[in-house]
């Protein structure tokens, strides 16, 4: 057995053994666990079967995984995106008021989007083609739009008629619970403990059975799998070819490429693979998998699939080569027999998690260039743009044409290269075509 491990995987080539890929697709797969839980709570806001979402989420992140581990022998690891699972779930459903059949439609034609670039061999060009502001305002935005909901979610922003939003109820005890559960999360990062937000979920999760008259537990732990056919298979994909929905599809395939391919080259580069140019052994093959499942979340009903920086963590301690993604999407599929666990986690059990990915993706706002005004005017309209509108496609938009604008208006028109004006173009049709 040491020896098939070996052969496949190329162990020794990598300076590894399968002990150390072992514990590295542990601790990958404990420091991204809570997407189990976070998922669901999201996407039940559609309407969704929490349980179902559960079992769902649990198998295409296996499935993405393993096949990442088999086909590209990288240790990285797939699961549903953060922030595109907030942008179908808060703007695509509930404020654009369209079906989660016909969302997850949008999620699969900009999965396809995504597939083709990576067929032709287009992804990693586009992809260099975006200027860095716009690539770090697009990041940021997401965080900021991410943390907007995390804290709507424990209650400490609240709709308010006068100045839009205010502080909710300080002696609220769920909002309370959503506060620790946030800074034990980031108390226990600071301290480079990769398990936090599982953590905080179980712990708010606990509070929470004891102090909140509405959550309560069944009492069962264990179960098999509930049918799947509520989720499964039920994407709209005729009904998302909406003109209206275009920017929407651009915007999942666009911050797919982002997310993905970045996610991607960052860890390859931890791992030692990567070159200066940011390309590594098997790329084809990791972009391929990547985009597939992406395809492929749509149909299982668990938004867009993307590649998770978390895989950073079972590098941190080893993790070389495939077989680290093989042991995180084994244990994510013994994983489902906890569905009904989904049921019982409140709303700000999770809120902090999502507060505490918006800070990562907010952090690299470092990277603009701020006395440059042509590159940190469409930086930032981006990043503000997203939460102010509860719209990840508007900030896009905005972003894209404030760039054009710019560099136009000082002159400096032979710094906007052709994916960034067409990109800009077709925005200014789209607003003045539907709004």
């Amino acid at each position: 057995m040491k020896t098939l491990l070996d052969n496949f995987f190329k162990l020794s080539a990598h300076h590894t053994t399968a002990k150390t890929e072992l514990i590295a697709g542990i601790t990958t797969f404990f420091t991204m666990v809570y997407i189990v839980f976070v998922n669901p709570s999201i996407l039940g806001v559609t309407g969704m079967d929490t349980q179902v979402v559960f079992v769902t989420t649990c198998l295409i992140t296996a499935f993405g995984t393993i096949a990442m581990g088999l086909f590209s022998n990288l240790p990285i690891a797939l699961a549903p995106a953060m922030g595109l699972n907030a942008f179908f779930a808060f703007v695509v459903v509930s404020k654009m008021g369209y079906s989660w059949q016909t969302g997850m439609g949008a999620i699969f034609w900009g999965s396809v989007g995504l597939f083709l670039m990576t067929i032709f061999q287009i992804r990693y060009w586009l992809m260099a083609s975006i200027p860095l502001g716009l690539r770090v305002g697009i990041s940021a935005g997401i965080g900021l739009f991410i943390a907007l909901i995390g804290f709507k979610n424990m209650g400490l922003v609240v709709p308010n008629e006068a100045t839009l939003v205010t502080v909710g109820n300080l002696h609220s005890p769920t909002l309370l619970m959503g506060v620790l559960g946030f800074f034990i999360i980031v108390v226990m990062a600071a301290k480079g403990r990769h398990s936090g937000v599982l953590v905080s979920i179980v712990v708010v999760t606990a509070l929470a059975l004891m102090f909140d008259d509405n959550v309560k537990f069944s009492g069962e732990i264990l179960s098999l799998p509930p049918a799947l056919t509520p989720v499964v298979g039920q994407v709209d994909i005729m009904g998302a070819l909406d003109v209206a929905l275009f920017g929407v599809i651009f915007s999942f395939m666009l911050v797919n490429l982002f997310d993905s391919s970045g996610t991607l080259i960052a860890v390859a580069d931890k791992a030692g693979f990567a070159d200066k140019d940011g390309k590594f052994p098997k790329m084809k093959q990791a972009l391929l998998v990547d985009s597939t499942s992406a395809m492929a979340g749509s149909f299982m009903g668990t938004s867009a699939i993307s590649t998770y920086i978390e895989s950073g963590s079972g590098v941190s301690v080893g993790g070389r080569t495939g077989l680290t993604a093989v042991v995180v999407g084994v244990l994510f599929l013994l994983t489902i027999f906890f569905s009904p666990l989904a049921s019982i986690v409140p709303a700000y059990a999770t809120a902090g998690s999502l507060v505490f990915v918006g800070i990562l993706m907010a952090s690299s706002l470092i990277k603009v260039e701020w006395d440059d005004l042509t590159e940190a005017t469409p930086a930032f309209i981006t990043t503000a743009m997203m939460p102010f509108t509860y719209s990840i496609t508007e900030g896009i938009a905005f972003g894209f044409i404030s760039y054009c604008v710019m560099k136009l208006a000082t002159g400096r028109y032979k710094e906007i290269n052709a994916p960034v004006a067409v990109v800009a173009l077709l925005f200014i049709i789209k607003f003045a075509w539907v709004g």
